[in-house]
């Protein structure tokens, strides 16, 4: 089984270490191992599916809208 990307959002840091061991002993119970390596923790910001998501929100990835400005689309 391949997972690719595994995003947890939280509204602080307390909030967020609560998620991210629940989200690590999901795959630990079911004998599935992450490759640390490929693993990044505590990102503030996140490039994802043509978003960026932070600590305000997520947002249209600013280059998306520059692309589309100079193909003349608005």
């Amino acid at each position: 089984i391949f997972i690719d990307d595994i995003l947890i959002y939280s509204k602080d840091e307390k909030e967020h270490e609560e998620h991210l061991k629940a989200i690590l002993e999901l795959p630990k119970k079911e004998e599935l191992y992450a490759k640390f390596s490929k693993c990044e923790f505590w990102i503030p910001k996140v490039q994802f599916l043509g978003h960026v998501i932070d600590n305000q929100g997520i947002h249209v990835d600013p280059a998306k809208i520059e692309s589309a400005k100079d193909l003349g689309i608005s």
